[in-house]
């Protein structure tokens, strides 16, 4: 029987193994320029994982619950890096990730195709990430024991690291505080673009259909999301 399944009238759909939850994905800068170029051997690859979600979805639809499973198995460590990046928190990520998987296999049925199951699935988890930060009311206090692991692929960070000393550890985990204090006062919706573009490293168009906004709007949240990260950071950089 199917794993996930066999689970949904239980309450707890996730993870669907007792393996660590999986960690956020890494960033390779901490803002970058632009996403990666699309090249001909990317667009094959994508077109082939469209064709095998295709095969998935249809399977899954005749009621063949074990090929959602393998939906779930391949998108839910990059979907997993998406919320615990705009929660912060993976008590709350693993509650998300059970009620987006829940809709998911719901709303299946009436999939047709006109966006990637890439795309659909996304926007199932930004939309309820932040549903529920907007319910959650409150910024959440960050834990320096729940440190984003992704500032360590940050410039400054490696340069804090290059030689270890006391004052440069302290620095360190100031710096780590103060990153993540400052996502922590983005918007629930500048937090989202930034975890995408500069976390996930999704191109403008792809966030744009994730939201449902222009590639414009993408860009002018970007730009300011990243100006106010920049203000929060001053204190720390002088």
């Amino acid at each position: 029987m199917s794993c996930f399944a066999s689970a949904l009238p239980a309450t707890s759909l996730w993870p669907l193994s007792p393996s660590p939850a999986p960690a956020p994905a890494p960033a390779e800068t901490a803002f970058p320029s632009d996403a990666k170029p699309v090249t001909k051997a990317r667009t094959m690859q994508d077109d082939l994982s469209r064709k095998q979600d295709d095969e998935l979805i249809a399977r899954t639809q005749a009621g063949e619950a074990a090929a959602f499973d393998e939906l779930v198995v391949k998108y839910s460590p990059r979907l997993y890096g998406l919320v615990y990046n705009m929660t912060s928190n993976h008590e709350d990520t693993n509650d998300l990730m059970q009620d987006i998987w829940s809709k998911a296999y719901r709303s299946i049925a009436g999939f047709r195709g006109k966006s990637s199951f890439y795309t659909w699935i996304h926007s199932i988890g930004v939309n309820m990430t932040i549903n529920f930060l907007k319910k959650r009311g409150r910024r959440y206090t960050l834990s320096l024991d729940d440190i984003d692991s992704n500032v360590q692929h940050d410039k400054e960070f490696i340069e804090l690291t290059a030689t270890s000393t006391p004052v440069r550890e302290a620095d360190l985990s100031e710096l780590q505080k103060r990153l993540n204090e400052a996502m922590q006062k983005l918007s629930h919706d500048h937090r989202a673009v930034v975890t995408m573009f500069d976390i996930q490293g999704m191109p403008h168009a792809e966030i744009a259909k994730i939201l449902g906004i222009s590639e414009g709007t993408v860009r002018s949240r970007l730009f300011y999301a990243h100006r106010q990260l920049q203000n929060f950071l001053t204190e720390f950089h002088s």
